[in-house]
């Protein structure tokens, strides 16, 4: 294993810049609005007026806060330096063509709803803070998303209420396309400012399209083995890369018989389990809740939330366990759960759930009651979340240009570290993110992956070597 580190941040702190409602900004603001009540060019509507939220995204309004943002970052890495003021006029420009990114949360008697924001587009700021923080309705701008930039990385932060990591990718990239047009206009000239033709603007409720009537419920509840230990200091995060050849990976996941998602989250699950159980025999099971991306399944192409979450896991039930042995276990657990007609179920019960006459009449601050309830008792049911953003390609003309994506999620009640595979080209990134000071389970991982033969480059955002 070959190990370095990088710093994402520092830790100066921001001045405060009192707001002014110049004339100026009036204007500026209402050219804006204009700008998103006449964009047809692409033959989508982009002015939404109001807009329900989809089934998943019902919960995060509820559960959010400065300890569990529900804020995942899904980041870009350029062979060059990112210009502040190109990557401002890049969003300035691709904002208004996605109409789901130019939303504000609002609160309504019975839901959450979006609302078309139609302010300038948010400021963009060179990182100098841990990443995954809180947003803060009433600040940036109201938007739900913040993009910051550090040396030849390009980050964005998306509350998940907005949408999945594939509706990510897909306003990720898109802006990133447009940041090295106008940094490279020969890009320009060759393209114009079309938007891609991979890039969608769908905002379809795939949920409600696919859904059909269900009364099973096929989630786990019953409690989990949780991670503990002493934590960072307050507000700190941990971020750990671990990048590797998707070649060679796929080499020693065939070998074990095994996909690449299988194989990184048993290996995670037999680290928890080496290096915090000490191959004991436990009661409560290692279970790692693994995002299944629906868009495959239904022919799916919205950029709202379209996912599901099954578990992949593991009892220890006598004294000791190969990898193998647990790797078994974990690819069954998931193939079980992994077909059309169970994730079906897994989302029909969910929004069966929501279009109940009696639930839709309840007011908002008894549904929230419910809906942390509800929650909590599924957020412990599981140890740790895996979740695979899967390859990212781009246009052929940008890829001299991009370097490799990465991403990785904010913590959640019950799981002080998760993981977040991502892959470009021929390199996969494994990235743990985690509010534990402890690392023994990531070098586990590491160690594991070594053992079948792996290189491994390991990058920290340097959390861990202060």
């Amino acid at each position: 294993m070959r190990k370095n580190s990088y710093r994402q941040f520092d830790n100066s702190k921001q001045k405060k810049q009192k707001k002014k409602n110049r004339p100026e900004q009036k204007e500026e603001r209402r050219k804006y609005k204009e700008a998103l009540r006449s964009e047809h060019r692409y033959g989508t509507n982009t002015t939404i007026g109001w807009e329900r939220l989809d089934n998943t995204a019902h919960v995060f309004p509820v559960i959010a806060g400065e300890d569990m943002t529900n804020v995942y970052r899904i980041f870009v890495n350029l062979n060059e330096e990112v210009d502040r003021d190109i990557l401002f006029k890049a969003l300035s420009l691709v904002l208004p063509k996605f109409s789901g990114f130019n939303v504000r949360l609002r609160q309504g008697v019975f839901w959450y709803y979006f609302e078309e924001n139609g302010k300038p587009a948010p400021k963009v700021r060179e990182e100098n803070t841990y990443p995954c923080r809180y947003i803060v309705q009433n600040q940036n701008q109201s938007y739900l998303f913040r993009v910051s930039y550090y040396k030849n990385r390009i980050n964005l932060e998306v509350f998940h209420v907005l949408t999945d990591g594939m509706g990510g990718i897909n306003f990720l990239k898109e802006l990133t396309y447009q940041y090295l047009r106008i940094a490279h206009p020969k890009l320009r000239e060759q393209t114009g400012n079309q938007l891609s033709v991979d890039t969608s603007l769908n905002r379809e409720d795939s949920f409600l399209k696919n859904y059909k009537k269900s009364h099973a419920k096929g989630y786990k509840t019953q409690k989990a083995y949780l991670l503990k230990g002493e934590r960072l200091r307050k507000g700190e995060f941990g971020v750990i890369h671990g990048v590797m050849s998707v070649k060679a990976l796929k080499e020693v996941a065939h070998r074990y018989g095994v996909s690449i998602n299988e194989y990184l989250t048993a290996a995670f699950i037999y680290s928890i389990y080496t290096e915090c159980m000490q191959k004991m025999t436990g009661l409560r099971p290692i279970r790692a809740a693994v995002p299944v991306n629906l868009r495959p399944f239904f022919h799916s192409v919205t950029t709202k939330n379209f996912f599901v979450m099954v578990s992949a896991e593991f009892l220890p039930e006598k004294e000791s366990y190969s990898f193998s042995e647990v790797l078994e276990i974990v690819s069954k657990s998931l193939r079980e759960q992994i077909t059309k007609e169970h994730l079906e179920n897994l989302f029909s019960y969910n929004v069966s759930n929501e279009k109940h006459l009696i639930a839709r009449a309840v007011p908002l601050v008894l549904k929230n009651l419910a809906i942390r309830y509800v929650y909590t008792k599924a957020a412990l049911a599981n140890t740790t979340t895996v979740t695979n953003i899967g390859n990212i390609s781009v246009a052929d003309l940008y890829k001299p240009y991009i370097q490799m994506f990465g991403a990785f999620l904010a913590m959640s009640k019950g799981q002080p570290m998760k993981g977040t595979i991502c892959s470009y080209g021929d390199r996969l990134m494994f990235t743990f993110s985690s509010v534990l000071a402890d690392t023994s389970v990531q070098m586990g991982f590491f160690r594991r992956l070594s053992a079948d033969g792996l290189e491994v480059e390991i990058e920290s955002n340097g959390v861990y070597y202060e």
